[in-house]
């Protein structure tokens, strides 16, 4: 595993964390698709720059 890798890992578990115990499964899953579609448009951005 790649340091930057692990680094994202770690940064994405410690946000499970917080959601987990922020409001439920529900409230989980909303964050998690706004991070996913926030990952995606950056993905774009990144391959038409």
């Amino acid at each position: 595993m790649v340091s930057g890798e692990n680094s994202q890992l770690e940064r994405f578990k410690e946000a499970t964390r917080e959601l987990e115990t922020a409001g439920g499964e529900a409230k989980f899953n909303e964050k998690l698709g706004k991070l996913v579609k926030q990952k995606l448009s950056d993905k774009k951005e990144l391959d038409n720059g």
